[in-house]
């Protein structure tokens, strides 16, 4: 089953879930419960915290849910933040999930310290669904924008060509597939 996020977010091969750690856990939850897949590919755009430049694809089975007040140590979390679908010894770009797009360059390059390359407002959400139904799953996303203060503007100005980037990605990545 392939999913996306929803909203301006959607592709004409993927079932939207809803935006965000909430709308996702919910519907995809549903999801499962009713017709369980046999795998989930989430499929979205994300955010580079640096190392990784506009328009590049990454294709991740790792996520965490680490938020900046983590980072500047006015915060803790008592929760597993990190959860992986993947079974190989192939090292994954982690995808930081958060229901905030982060802003602050100088804060978010801290993330590099725990092997973290990018954000998606989703992908820790599916995971952990996907991890409690026992389903393997992975996401491939396409970088936006840098998280600055331009995030948004970024985003928006390169959302259509990062949608269209990924289709081709997906597609090609399933003929790929379905050849072997």
């Amino acid at each position: 089953m392939i999913i996306c996020a929803g909203n301006n977010e959607t592709f004409d091969f993927a079932t939207p879930m809803g935006v965000g750690l909430i709308e996702t856990t919910i519907n995809l939850t549903r999801a499962c419960l009713f017709d369980k897949p046999e795998f989930l590919l989430f499929v979205g755009s994300a955010g580079s915290y640096g190392e990784l430049g506009i328009f590049d694809i990454v294709e991740s089975k790792t996520a965490s849910n680490i938020e900046l007040g983590f980072l500047s140590g006015d915060a803790y979390t008592p929760l597993d933040n990190v959860v992986s679908t993947n079974t190989t010894n192939k090292k994954d770009v982690i995808v930081n999930s958060s229901n905030y797009i982060s802003t602050n360059e100088e804060l978010t390059k801290k993330f590099f310290r725990f092997g973290v390359g990018i954000e998606n407002m989703e992908f820790f959400a599916v995971l952990s669904v996907a991890q409690e139904f026992d389903i393997p799953a992975g996401g491939v996303f396409c970088i936006t924008n840098y998280t600055n203060k331009n995030a948004h503007a970024d985003f928006l100005k390169n959302h259509e060509e990062a949608k269209r980037l990924l289709s081709e990605h997906v597609k090609k990545r399933i003929k790929e597939l379905t050849k072997k």
